[in-house]
């Protein structure tokens, strides 16, 4: 058959047609966020893709005529390559929702989230030539719905009066699992004063780091928290090996296998330092704006987790000054009952010694006896003498009713005697 000139022969045209429709379909996605590849062959060559195709599988791969298991060999080891083959070889297009795929490979690894749809080509004579990958990339939705999902737990901690260490450590963990690139949180307390900083949490830094800097003082150029707390602002050290802050702990961040520290002040409602909260590397690095919207967020709710913990300690403080204060009002409502209980005792008591020193001047007024009480001293006492005393070695005199009583109380084994009951008897018997 002789072509006509100007003419495709007829068999070329329908393939002619199929690169027609992939430059359309090109151009069509070409600014778009959606990635488009077109994949020709059992061996799935990537023939065109768009700039967003290439700019999620990493620029540095940006090439087109090269088999996608050889530009991506991460694939094969995920089952997508078996996809493809799956649909290249039924003809049944393949659609995947909230797909998780890890892009690149250490230390330059990514985890990824698309959703996506394989639709096989096909050529004139309806055999498949060829698949086509449309997608959009999800991985900031399911990050956010993640991100989300972990601040309404620690929120609903925070409000179940969780204890501060599990709601801290449980942030730090949420944190270093959300980041896109690996990263060590850390959160210190601030002493009540501001002066110095406290281990609050940090799961992922070894104990002789967070012991060494465990009450480490804010001030400036103190590392990179010491000086965050004392500025009240964020302090971003790209590269610890380097940086003057960290001259005084160069050599601890170094064993820790530590390379930068992002630290932010976690600030109180009115402005006071509740402590800090530090992203750490092991490779130095410039943050990027999801990194520090990722310490904004959790700076803040770490926040809220600091004041509610002093609420919580000042009520429990509180509670306790009260309780204190009751038991010490018991204690002295309890000591002046026993006081009033002792005073209404010798009352008695005193009333009883007042009547029975009536009762013996009365008995003894009629027996013969000195005049005046003996019992004034050098002195002497003219008042008369009333009442007869004794003690155990047999010595007795007369005496007047004050001097008696003084008798009694100061000289040790006195008692009143009456001769009318044989002196001693008397004080058995009363």
């Amino acid at each position: 058959m002789t072509a006509v000139p100007g003419r495709r022969p007829a068999a070329a045209e329908p393939a002619i047609a199929g690169q027609r429709a992939d430059e359309d379909l090109r151009a069509l996605f070409g600014r778009s966020i959606a990635v488009f590849a077109s994949l020709t062959g059992p061996a799935h060559v990537v023939e065109t893709a768009n700039p967003a195709f290439f700019a999620a599988i990493g620029e540095e791969r940006a090439r087109t005529g090269v088999a996608l298991a050889e530009l991506m060999p991460e694939l094969s080891g995920q089952g997508f390559i078996a996809l493809l083959d799956e649909v290249y070889r039924t003809g049944e297009p393949y659609t995947g929702h909230d797909v998780r795929v890890v892009l690149g490979t250490d230390p330059h690894a990514r985890e990824a989230f698309f959703d996506f749809t394989y639709e096989p080509r096909r050529d004139a004579n309806g055999a498949v030539s060829g698949i086509r990958v449309i997608g959009v990339e999800t991985t900031q939705v399911k990050h956010a719905q993640r991100l989300m999902a972990e601040h309404r737990g620690l929120l609903e901690q925070i409000a179940r009066q969780a204890p501060l260490t599990e709601v801290l450590d449980g942030m730090a963990r949420c944190i270093e699992n959300l980041a896109p690139q690996e990263v060590i949180v850390s959160v210190l307390l601030a002493d009540p004063d501001g002066r110095h900083l406290r281990h609050g949490a940090a799961p992922s830094l070894p104990d002789f780091y967070n012991q060494a800097i465990d009450g480490i003082a804010t001030g400036e150029g103190v590392g990179s928290c010491g000086t965050a707390a004392y500025r009240r602002e964020p302090v971003i050290v790209t590269d610890i090996a380097t940086d003057p802050f960290w001259d005084d702990f160069r050599e601890l961040a170094d064993r820790a296998g530590l390379a930068a520290c992002w630290s932010t002040p976690i600030l109180a409602r009115d402005g006071g330092l509740l402590g800090t909260f530090a992203m750490y590397h092991r490779t130095p690095r410039v943050p990027q704006d999801t990194d520090l919207a990722l310490a904004g967020v959790f700076a803040d709710t770490a926040a809220l987790a600091i004041e509610r913990h002093h609420i919580e300690q000042e009520k429990a403080a509180a509670e306790a000054r009260a309780k204190a204060a009751h038991d010490e009002l018991a204690r002295a409502v309890q000591a002046e009952q026993q006081l009033r209980a002792e005073a209404e005792q010798r009352a008695a008591a005193a009333a009883e010694l007042a009547d029975r020193m009536r009762a013996a001047a009365a008995a003894q007024a009629t027996t013969p006896h000195p005049e005046h009480c003996q019992l004034g001293g050098r002195a002497g006492c003219t008042e008369p003498a009333e009442i007869k005393i004794a003690d155990s070695w047999g010595d007795a005199a007369w005496g007047c009713t004050a001097h008696v009583e003084e008798a009694l109380i100061n000289v040790r084994s006195v008692f009143i005697a009456s001769e009318e009951l044989g002196g001693l008897a008397a004080y058995l018997n009363r």
